[in-house]
């Protein structure tokens, strides 16, 4: 290809399948390990007083660190706050771009629950709603790029990767929403969650969104559309994140040396460690909830309302009396009285340090979620 005098070289990925045909003996065994883990990790659901009890905050955890492999410096506390103010306003592009995947997954999930097919239209409805209000928005939001890009460098000249022109998107897109439904053959689900993840980020089909748009992919796949979780509780970015490096550079192998294999068990090592540090945190979180609530018995008659706001706090984190009070369908100054309750036990905090309006967060609940999404 060339622009103005300046020749460059484009990647034309081909169908999926990848021909020659994956090399799968070697990787069966851990493959195998990655299903149970992740059966492990659906089961622990089954010992949850309510099955979206660490929902909100395990979604939002994978929220934060899809966009930290990005290079934006977002932050899970922040996010918690911000979705319960009284007023917040447009949020910042730190708050803003784990916010809106956030919506894209409900969004997404949802529409597959309702029988919507996984396909290039959803995938262009849930771009426009990652990159609204963001740094992004002027990206042609909800529609397959219309012009080059690249990777790396500042033009496709000395760029370390240029996807296939404009022109071929629709058409490879295509192709990739075929393997997603089993055409040619069908594929094993964690093996065509990696492939797939790695031909959309080798398509590239956005201007912008295409990193965080190519991993809510991978969950689309595991909890819709071939369930094998239940429950979206697998923050898969924490190891893509840990092992940024590492992860681009298997992108790019599959690319200049069709190295699928040692991609394919890149991606099934991240989903045993992270099935487990999920399996494992769940745990801690249930052992942590499970001491409160028998300190919270402590209390003789104010155990009630303090043991109601407790559970409401064991799933949102943090909390605002007014907005606490609507979603228990009590009064203020009843939830005034179990927040402070709380607050004495150390069960929560107070973090604004001002007399009214006052925000509590569950201090040791935040520390354990909040592991591996600082930078």
């Amino acid at each position: 290809m060339t622009t103005g005098d300046e020749s460059y070289l484009v990647f034309y990925p081909k169908p999926l399948p990848p021909d020659p045909p994956l090399a799968t003996e070697p990787l069966q065994d851990l493959a195998d390990r990655a299903n149970q883990a992740l059966g492990r990790l659906d089961g622990i659901t089954l010992l949850l007083p309510s099955p979206d009890q660490f929902l909100y905050s395990y979604i939002r955890k994978e929220a934060v660190l899809s966009a930290q492999i990005e290079g934006t410096q977002s932050s899970l506390s922040e996010l918690l706050i911000y979705e319960h103010e009284d007023a917040p306003g447009t949020p910042r592009p730190e708050v803003a771009e784990p916010l809106n995947y956030v919506r894209a997954l409900y969004r997404g999930l949802e529409r597959i629950d309702g029988g919507f097919p996984l396909s290039n239209r959803l995938l262009r409805e849930l771009h426009a709603i990652l990159l609204a209000d963001t740094r992004g928005n002027n990206q042609d939001p909800g529609n397959f790029r219309r012009t080059q890009n690249w990777i790396g460098g500042s033009r496709p000249g000395n760029a370390r990767y240029v996807p296939p022109p404009p022109q071929l998107v629709a058409d490879t897109m295509s192709d990739l929403e075929r393997f997603l439904h089993g055409k040619p053959a069908p594929t094993p689900v964690l093996v065509k969650a990696a492939l797939a993840h790695a031909q959309f980020e080798t398509i590239h089909p956005f201007l912008d969104g295409n990193g965080r748009l190519g991993r809510l992919l991978v969950t689309l796949l595991l909890c819709g559309q071939d369930r094998v979780l239940s429950k979206p509780l697998l923050y898969l970015s924490l190891y893509l994140k840990r092992n940024r490096d590492v992860y681009y550079e298997r992108l790019q192998r599959v690319r200049t040396a069709g190295e699928w294999e040692e991609w394919v068990r890149f991606f099934l090592e991240g989903v045993v460690e992270v099935a487990h540090s999920a399996t494992e945190t769940t745990r801690r979180l249930l052992a942590l909830v499970d001491r409160d609530r028998q300190r919270i018995q402590g209390l003789g008659r104010a155990a009630a309302s303090a043991a109601r706001l407790h559970d409401l706090v064991t799933r949102e984190v943090v909390f605002r009396i007014p907005q606490a009070a609507a979603a228990l369908d009590s009064n203020e100054v009843t939830v005034g009285n179990a927040a402070r309750n709380l607050e004495r036990l150390g069960i929560v905090v107070e973090t604004t340090g001002r007399p009214r309006n006052k925000r509590f967060v569950y201090r040791d609940y935040l520390r354990i979620i909040e592991e591996g999404t600082d930078e």
